[in-house]
């Protein structure tokens, strides 16, 4: 059974690294960069892999990227990095990363649930909304700690204690929130295995968090602070708690409970998504209060987890063919919620990743020779920090040797207008067109 298990999941997580590895080649073809963080990680990357501390010149000149999140794990992207020097090769990486998530959290389905159920739910958790919007919102840190939330919440289920303890630690390397994590964590492992390794995780966790967000992040940080402080608005939420009930934050709980037909809610490994939640809620920014980017993906594992575990432990959810419709009811979720989230753009390919720039952004960016320093927006800097040293316009940043523009929402525009635009912002310097055309702009400094 046991080798049944492990080849039916290493099957589900294939077919997902397929689904995932589609998306992002469309999106990479059709040039399509969805922020600045894919260009981002790139840049940290390729100092990694040249043995270099993360210097990141899109977050501004000298800009230390340990000093914006703590994720010292990324350095495991620069054996990568280093064989396949491309933004593409995170995204690789990120679909491989998930996809383990996926063959391990099938693996246990399968041998608590039996073939069929569990491999519904491995694949309800595979297209699960979570992942197809960190998918969709391409490379982060976060990467890294889904398989590790997976690899520690089925280890705790287990009762293999010191694999969870280990999973769960290595959380605080990824991201200094998920200290908190951790902590719940901990106290789920002390009062499952009733012990205190689990009170000493929680005590590592939160050690971590305020070592990371106190000391570490402050002293890399141009501002001498932890630079996302500001946005947990406690003062806030005290003073008007009905923010807590804002229409996008109840629909992405009652999305998390939805995804596992409702049985996530009855397994306390369900506690573990409150720090998450709580910071984003806490924020003021909309853009984590939803489904949207790679912000829910952390939680797909813990609710899908909870699910198998209350599955398999509550006997009145115990009869075979309940289980099966309980499973094949979670796939079906999935699959229906698709078409409301980032995989339903693969159902017409040409109308969503449409190749009608190509040519043009081909053409942009030959005339870019390697080794130079480029200004530009967000458009194409995930192709050009590859080769060249990339500025983004919204910074102070130095003379550049060429300015590389996206001018397609600006009909009309002279076809000197950025090489003019950028003698303004650097007085005494002169830049002169070297490329134009109804989409892009390029200039040289002379």
């Amino acid at each position: 059974m046991a080798a049944s298990a492990l080849s039916l999941s290493g099957l589900v997580g294939a077919m997902a690294f397929v689904v995932y590895s589609m998306f992002s080649w469309l999106q990479w073809q059709s040039f399509t960069v969805r922020s600045w963080d894919l260009g981002i990680f790139t840049q940290l990357a390729k100092d990694y892999a040249n043995f270099r501390p993360p210097i990141v010149s899109l977050k501004g000149d000298g800009y230390n990227l340990l000093g914006d999140h703590f994720h010292p794990i990324l350095v495991l992207l620069a054996p990568f990095y280093k064989l396949f020097p491309s933004a593409y090769t995170l995204l690789v990486v990120q679909n491989m990363l998930l996809a383990i998530s996926v063959v391990v959290v099938a693996h246990l389905a399968i041998k608590r649930l039996g073939r069929i159920t569990g491999a519904c739910l491995g694949v309800g958790y595979a297209l699960s909304w979570g992942l197809q919007s960190a998918v969709d919102s391409q490379f982060h840190e976060i990467a890294f700690a889904v398989p590790l939330l997976a690899l520690s919440l089925v280890a705790l289920l287990e009762e293999k204690w010191r694999s969870a303890w280990i999973w769960a630690s290595l959380l605080v390397f990824v991201k200094e929130d998920l200290g908190l994590t951790v902590f719940v964590i901990g106290l789920v492992m002390a009062w499952r295995a009733r012990t205190a390794a689990g009170l000493w995780l929680s005590a590592w966790g939160v050690g971590w968090f305020v070592l990371t967000t106190k000391v570490i992040l402050p002293s890399m940080n141009p501002g001498s602070e932890w630079a996302y402080q500001s946005q947990l608005n406690i003062a806030g939420l005290l003073k008007d708690p009905a923010t807590l009930f804002q229409p996008d934050k109840v629909t992405t709980v009652l999305l998390l409970a939805a995804i596992t037909a409702g049985l996530c809610l009855f397994s306390p490994l369900t506690l573990i998504v409150l720090p998450t939640l709580a910071w984003r809620f806490l924020s003021e920014l909309p853009v984590y209060w939803g489904q949207e980017w790679q912000y829910s993906a952390v939680l797909m594992p813990v609710v899908f987890i909870a699910a198998i575990d209350a599955l398999s432990r509550r006997k009145v959810l115990s009869g075979m063919r309940l289980r099966l419709l309980l499973g094949t009811t979670i796939m079906v979720i999935a699959v229906v919620l698709s078409s409301q989230y980032a995989f339903e753009k693969l159902a017409d390919p040409a109308k969503n990743f449409p190749l009608t720039t190509a040519a043009s952004s081909q053409s942009a960016l030959a005339a870019v020779p390697d080794g130079v320093t480029v200004e530009t927006d967000i458009s194409l800097m995930s192709y050009l920090v590859d080769r060249t040293e990339v500025y983004w316009i919204g910074n102070k940043n130095p003379v550049p040797d060429y300015v590389f523009f996206d001018v397609s929402g600006r009909p009309g525009l002279a076809a000197t207008a950025i090489a003019q635009e950028a003698e303004q912002r650097f007085p005494g310097t002169r830049f002169v067109t070297v490329y134009a055309d109804a989409h892009y702009q390029v200039a040289r400094k002379e």
